[in-house]
């Protein structure tokens, strides 16, 4: 079999891991085809080369996709979410002069509880708080936006602002922000520079997101299908090989090199364990499934899920107007995931939606193979997203 290259953009994160493992631990190359990372600057940048064909896919935030199709962000290209990369994965910090604060009025920095967040955070602030986010169409921002509209931050208690991810610490330290909801390990990195503590973790908002999803032109998807099976498959496989604790070791040392993300491989190990340091002062905390790459169907690219982050998308940009929730939810490509999977051993549930927010524990659901299991996917305010309700 000839190999094949297929240039791939991705941002250097934590969550690149599939595409990253993919290359580096063969699985791209017994599919024939090799992967050509090409590490962006920024997730506009992302955009802009998968959009103007200088990629064929890309690492790409869940949001994206969605609203380019909704027509926000100047870039009309249609794109095609094949599979999800990454579920969670996220961090909430605050700044040091925050920090102070927070610990002055005695809150704990439990790093669990997004309502006494919410209420430490409306009780110290002077005013409204500036995030700094990776991009304005990201779970980043989709989980702050539904984090304060639910709690006791208000819609007007937070502020946002874009800030690419490697240089979050610096933002914080400088002042130009005074909190941040980063991927990691560039929420690590703050802490270990002294910058500021983490809060909460993404999953306390919502414990089952959508963070990255493999992204491809939709007419690339169309005209090399051959290709896009072969890449979907070599990236599931990575996914797969990810989710066993005995690998998390050799996975740090891999993204930890100066090609990938230039780290400590020690930082990026907290990401994969969900053992974290949450401040300076060494406080441990242990997120279960802090990062998901593979259980629970974690890599289906769901079209509830599509919905729920147009709906999200459709308060903030929609300026009132209408749009049609089943055209937008087709750009997470539950089809192709299921065409070019189904060698692979994948075991895909039978339905392309479920009830976002409804399932509170583990849950065995038909599916093709009979033995998929399900994970809790609750917001942390009990609210039910039914992808059916008009």
């Amino acid at each position: 079999m000839k190999t094949v290259s297929i240039p791939v953009a991705y941002m250097p994160l934590v969550d690149a891991a599939p595409l990253i493992i993919a290359q580096e631990m063969g699985f791209a190359e017994a599919e024939g085809i090799s992967l050509d990372l090409i590490a962006a600057p920024s997730w506009s940048s992302v955009r802009d080369m998968l959009a103007f064909g200088s990629v064929d896919a890309a690492h790409m935030l869940s949001p994206l996709p969605v609203a380019m199709a909704m027509g926000f962000g100047g870039v009309a290209t249609a794109l095609s979410a094949v599979s999800v990369l990454s579920v969670n994965g996220n961090v909430i910090g605050v700044g040091k002069p925050l920090e102070d604060r927070l610990r002055s009025a005695g809150y704990g920095f439990d790093f669990a509880d997004p309502v006494r967040a919410a209420d430490a955070l409306a009780q110290v602030s002077h005013g409204p708080i500036v995030f700094g986010v990776p991009f304005p169409f990201s779970m980043h921002v989709e989980l702050l936006r539904y984090w304060s509209r639910a709690s006791a931050l208000g819609s007007e208690g937070i502020v946002i602002r874009t800030v690419p991810p490697p240089l979050m610490a610096n933002a914080l330290a400088a002042g130009d922000v005074d909190a941040y909801c980063v991927g990691e390990p560039w929420g690590s990195v703050a802490v270990e520079q002294g910058a500021g503590a983490l809060l909460l973790p993404g999953r306390s908002i919502w414990s089952f997101a959508p963070e990255k999803v493999l992204a491809v032109r939709t007419h690339w998807a169309e005209t090399e299908p051959d290709l896009l099976g072969r890449l979907m498959r070599a990236v599931w496989k990575a996914g797969r090989w990810l989710a066993n604790p005995e690998t998390h070791a050799t996975a740090s040392e891999l993204l930890s090199r100066k090609a990938f993300l230039d780290v400590p491989s020690e930082l990026i190990d907290r990401a994969l364990s969900g053992h974290l340091t949450v401040s300076g002062r060494g406080e441990q905390r242990h997120v279960e499934r802090f990062l998901e790459f593979h259980s629970g169907a974690a890599s289906f690219p769901w079209r509830s899920q599509a919905k729920w982050i147009a709906e999200q998308l459709h308060k903030s940009h929609g300026s009132g107007t209408p749009f049609d929730k089943d055209k937008i939810a087709k750009v997470f490509r539950s089809d192709l995931h299921r065409k070019h999977l189904r060698t692979t051993g994948c075991d895909m549930p039978g339905a392309s939606e479920k009830v976002e927010g409804a399932i509170r524990h583990a849950m065995p659901v038909a599916s093709a193979g009979g033995g998929l299991t399900l994970l809790p996917n609750e917001f942390f305010d009990g609210h039910i997203f039914d992808p059916a309700d008009r």
